[in-house]
């Protein structure tokens, strides 16, 4: 009911749109698409929502709610203080009593708020003891402080990856690599999720479905072939080259998983999985 109950929320808030809001034919018409599949789906109707119930001020009030409270500047002496807990916390770290180590930072944190990186070192132990739901949290209190802390991005990419969320490990560690470019541990860190994430995409069921059906559409099939055979535009360069290795990347993993619909995709095509590359163009 809970569910239904936010879809009929979605499909009001964009049925006040189409009434309400500045938007272009073209957008109208995607909007009235958008209701209609979420109606279908759920089988719901605007009027299924609660009475006043305002999705956008849920919304507004809910990212209010979210952003770090203001933190009054320390005195000299509680940033000291504070700063002497995070060394000895940082020792329990060292010495793997990671207990201690969150009970130190978290002193530190009530002295002075406003230092990201006691979040940071905090997110770490959390980690450290399983706790990557709390690593998050402070990560992300911590880039909320100082948006450009990489170590904090870094940390935040652990988290995920340790959930198995690693699309958003991706994006964390492509983030600390954009603060720190030469950093080795978040470059790997980083090929790592990308290969993590090409699995799960590789082996998810809906899209082996998906293209189970495709090997069946004639309009795919020729696609793919004039993709394959160097037919698009020349100009788009590496990026072109990107999404061929992507897509190679990918096409093995699925191989891996299911060798008997890769085989069939290259029949399809008119190249046996075992023959040997095209050459590549200069």
């Amino acid at each position: 009911m809970a569910v239904k109950g936010l879809v009929a929320a979605i499909v009001q808030f964009l049925t006040q749109q189409l009434e309400d809001g500045d938007i272009t034919e073209e957008s109208r018409e995607s909007l009235e698409v958008a209701i209609q599949c979420l109606e279908s789906a759920y089988n719901v109707q605007a009027s299924d929502t609660q009475t006043n119930f305002n999705l956008l001020e849920v919304y507004q009030d809910t990212t209010e709610s979210a952003k770090p409270p203001v933190v009054p500047e320390a005195t000299p002496e509680a940033k000291a203080e504070a700063e002497r807990l995070k060394n000895e916390g940082n020792a329990f770290m060292k010495a793997e009593k990671h207990q201690e180590a969150i009970a130190n930072y978290t002193k530190a944190i009530k002295l002075n708020g406003a230092n990201a990186v006691y979040y940071c070192n905090r997110a770490a132990a959390y980690s450290k003891i399983g706790n990557h739901q709390q690593a998050i949290k402070d990560c992300n209190v911590a880039l909320s402080i100082d948006p450009t802390y990489s170590k904090a991005y870094g940390r935040l990419g652990l988290a995920y990856s340790s959930l198995e969320k690693h699309k958003e490990a991706k994006v964390s560690y492509y983030k600390a690599l954009e603060m720190e470019p030469d950093n080795e541990s978040y470059k790997y860190n980083l090929q790592v999720a990308e290969e993590k994430l090409a699995e799960q995409i590789a082996t998810n069921p809906t899209l082996l479905d998906v293209m189970q059906r495709a090997i069946a559409d004639p309009t795919f099939i020729n696609a793919m072939r004039n993709l394959i055979g160097g037919n698009g535009e020349q100009g788009a360069g590496g990026l072109v080259d990107g999404v061929f290795e992507t897509g190679q990347r990918v096409v093995q993993l699925m191989q891996n998983s299911n060798p008997e619909l890769i085989e069939s995709l290259m029949r399809q095509f008119g190249r046996n999985a075992n023959d040997p590359e095209p050459p590549q163009q200069n």
